[in-house]
């Protein structure tokens, strides 16, 4: 997520960077649905068609990454996999460098998916099946991508990136074990285009949209995309799931998830046994990230920021259980 300080709504900010782009001035009024978090996304449209405008600061982004984010979007547009589309801006660039008197962004604007949001359907057999099916054709399309002249970090890019935030943490030594661990666990595991390439990982039912016409999913949000073990995703997906399926029927709505995938792409042998790690390393991510995001503390700070806080200390503490625990673990 990006750090506190950006998370403030901005509306002048918002509108200076959109007039990148075209866009129906009335529409403006929808930024009162904005959200921010890893990018400050506001919605508007376009010839009476929402798109959505996203946003943030360039020393919170890496730029190679989000040119690469947009090639791999449009080769799985190219073969017709249902993913959200990049609007060129007024002078035809997907990815725009922006000054402004609150400092420089990267900002980009998509089209709006059809459908919705996986948590907003029943989560019955047939939509859990195809959700995982447009997981196993994402990574199918995936093992024979070749990246153009930018390239997405890998996981352990990701662990170095965690190894620099955690410097300016001494007291992080569980972190710092942590990441040490999973560097040389993962390191140990054999890669193939099978079980290894660019994965989504945040393909989490509020990333992906189903749509009822066409029984399929349209997928949003490539912004965490990196190089890992095609399991990261499955484990990613499968936990969100637990957020809103009844505990009764998880197992079978699990099957279902599987079912599907294994229609578009095989799963590896040793695919179960690398889920603990997979976990572990989500929440060491995530714990990184938040880290660094609360890093700087105000004073008299607004009730909203004060409850976010609040939140995010209650969710260090929870992705921080296993750290540093014996290697034996985590297989």
């Amino acid at each position: 997520m990006l750090k506190l300080k950006y998370l403030f709504n901005n509306v002048d900010l918002a509108e200076m960077i959109l007039k990148n782009w075209k866009y129906d001035r009335e529409s403006i009024e929808m930024f009162k649905h904005y959200r921010i978090s890893s990018n400050a996304i506001y919605p508007f449209q376009c010839e009476g068609k929402t798109h959505l405008l996203r946003f943030a600061p360039t020393t919170e982004k890496v730029k190679s990454n989000s040119l690469a984010e947009l090639d791999f979007i449009s080769y799985l547009r190219d073969h017709r996999y249902g993913v959200l589309e990049a609007v060129a801006s007024s002078n035809g660039e997907e990815l725009v460098e922006v000054r402004t008197p609150w400092g420089e962004y990267f900002a980009s604007v998509f089209k709006r998916v059809s459908g919705v949001q996986l948590q907003h359907t029943d989560c019955s057999e047939s939509v859990i099946f195809i959700y995982g099916k447009a997981l196993g054709r994402l990574h199918h399309l995936s093992s024979q991508y070749t990246p153009g002249q930018f390239r997405r970090w890998s996981y352990s890019d990701v662990l170095d990136w965690i190894q620099e935030v955690l410097k300016t943490f001494p007291n992080e030594s569980a972190a710092w074990m942590e990441t040490e661990l999973l560097q040389d666990y993962f390191a140990s595991l054999p890669r193939s285009p099978m079980n290894y390439g660019l994965i989504h990982y945040d393909f989490e039912y509020d990333n992906v949209f189903y749509d009822d016409q066409s029984g399929s999913c349209n997928v949003i949000d490539f912004d965490d995309a990196m190089y890992h073990w095609y399991a990261m995703d499955i484990e990613q997906a499968l936990d969100s799931l637990e957020d809103c399926i009844p505990t009764e029927i998880f197992e079978l709505r699990k099957k279902c998830f599987l079912d599907g995938y294994l229609t578009e792409h095989e799963v590896s042998t040793e695919y179960e046994s690398i889920l603990p790690a997979c976990r572990r390393f989500a929440n060491l991510y995530g714990y990184a990230r938040i880290l660094r995001s609360t890093a700087d503390q105000w004073e008299n700070e607004p009730d909203w920021l004060t409850n976010l806080r609040g939140a995010l200390t209650a969710s260090l503490e929870r992705k921080s259980a296993l750290f540093g625990k014996e290697f034996s673990v985590i297989r």
